[in-house]
């Protein structure tokens, strides 16, 4: 058969600007920074939504949100689960004979597993509880909520993203027996660094809170931005926090950074023990980023910032050898990932895939996007409808329900001055409106109706 052995590993949260290779000063990652220097670092990746379970559904069926209607987590008033008759690249490359292992997090369905779409294997990330307490070893401690602490009574090999990464080389070793005659592609989704993190020694300590720097978005008043911004500090009881009260909090997340980093270095070296890293295809990204702290808030919802839609991107082996070390071609991460796993296969892609093939794009074998987008559509909170359109320098978010924004990316990287009532940034405004409009019937947003339409091409919003 054609096509190459596939490892895709995707972290879950993991924000784009936490790896030593993307600019972080602090953050040690040695692993993951060798992965992105033997292949290529997509340094302008986005998920198309920055929510897990949307996102991964977008993963799988190479499609929006919008398309295959999986829209929000489960947890929420609109808990639609992704359509059953929506093709998926993991059943394309099970149909062409290839054997397919999911390790860890799934989050993509309700009620179906990956067993149900397409998989042979599956490790279910839950099970690490029940082998905690089998080893004798009580439960995560639960004391400081979602701001997180020292998981004091294990080792980082009992954690739960050393258990995973045990999981995914059982896999491996055993899809490696076969390698010769059954190509494979094997996931691994730790549910790491997702706040709280709760991190065992030495990682719990590796960073210390006062060296850790503010994010470029941390001092932002929320002046001129949307109401649901101040409420979200309201909701999360971090109203009027500083850069003190954050620091911990974003320590312990760096530390499980570099926890998971370690784990990533396990598997890829034992990839090359077994000598397949040359016949296998490794991807690396994350299903969307995360707040802690940026803009004074946390986790990742009802904002398009950077901080949670902005993502981490590597792949390297077949496909991509030789490419440049770095490009910075927009790129959707779900929906291109889906489409690239389908030709580095050699399988064609199912229907209604709206992706671009990575290794195309890496090769400059493939036309660049001027701009890239991104949806919301709420959470446990509430329904709130979100679009996004960014290019290189302007970002536009059309809140369907509160104001817009408007954020001149060169000057204000950190996104903290909304430019959307600024009358020199008029006609910037009204072309992103443009492309919104654009792109909202190519993704065949229902939202994109008569009075949306009229709202956004009169510029009848505030």
């Amino acid at each position: 058969m054609n096509g190459c052995n596939i490892l895709l590993i995707q972290a879950d949260q993991l924000r784009f600007d936490c790896l030593g290779v993307n600019g972080h000063r602090l953050v040690r990652t040695p692993n993951l920074d060798r992965l992105a220097a033997q292949g290529v670092n997509f340094t302008q990746a986005y998920c198309p939504i920055p929510v897990c379970t949307p996102a991964r559904a977008s993963l799988l069926s190479g499609r929006w949100p919008t398309q295959h209607q999986g829209i929000t987590n489960r947890d929420s008033e609109a808990a639609c689960p992704l359509r059953t008759d929506v093709p998926t690249f993991s059943g394309a490359l099970a149909a062409a004979g290839y054997r397919l292992g999911c390790v860890g997090k799934w989050g993509v369905h309700p009620h179906k597993g990956p067993l149900e779409f397409g998989f042979h294997d599956w490790m279910d990330g839950r099970e690490y509880s029940a082998w905690r307490k089998a080893q004798g070893l009580p439960g995560k401690p639960n004391a400081n909520g979602w701001l997180g602490e020292t998981d004091e009574k294990i080792t980082a090999a009992q954690s739960q993203l050393a258990w995973g990464a045990d999981r995914t080389l059982e896999l491996l070793e055993r899809y490696a027996k076969q390698a010769g005659q059954r190509k494979f592609f094997l996931r691994w989704d730790p549910p790491e660094p997702h706040l709280p993190n709760v991190v065992p020694e030495p990682y719990a300590s590796m960073y210390r809170p006062g060296d850790i720097q503010p994010w470029a978005s941390f001092a932002d008043g929320l002046e001129n931005k949307p109401y649901i911004q101040r409420q979200q500090r309201r909701t999360w009881e971090i109203d009027g926090w500083d850069w003190s009260r954050w620091a911990p909090t974003v320590a312990r997340y760096l530390g499980e950074v570099s926890l998971l980093d370690a784990q990533v270095g396990r598997i890829l070296d034992r990839l090359a023990e077994l000598g397949l890293a040359e016949s296998t295809l490794v991807a690396f990204t994350a299903d969307h980023g995360d707040l802690c702290g940026g803009h004074g808030m946390i986790d990742k919802h009802y904002v398009m910032y950077d901080d949670v839609v902005r993502v981490p991107l590597f792949l390297r082996g077949p496909g991509v050898t030789g490419a440049p070390g770095q490009c910075a071609a927009f790129v959707c991460n779900g929906l291109d990932l889906a489409a690239t796993f389908c030709a580095a296969a050699g399988v064609d892609r199912p229907e209604g895939f709206v992706g671009q093939n990575l290794l195309d794009l890496a090769q400059g074998r493939a036309k660049e996007r001027p701009d890239i987008f991104g949806m919301y559509f709420g959470a446990q909170f509430g329904l709130y409808s979100q679009r996004m359109v960014r290019d290189r320098k302007w970002k536009y978010v059309w809140n369907a329900t509160d104001c817009d924004e408007l954020y001149d990316l060169e000057s204000d990287p950190g996104e903290r001055r909304n430019r959307a009532g600024d009358a020199a940034c008029a006609g910037e405004l009204k072309r992103l409106r443009g492309r919104m409009i654009q792109w909202m019937q190519e993704a065949q947003d229902p939202l994109l109706n008569g009075w949306v339409r009229g709202q956004l091409e009169g510029g009848r919003k505030g």
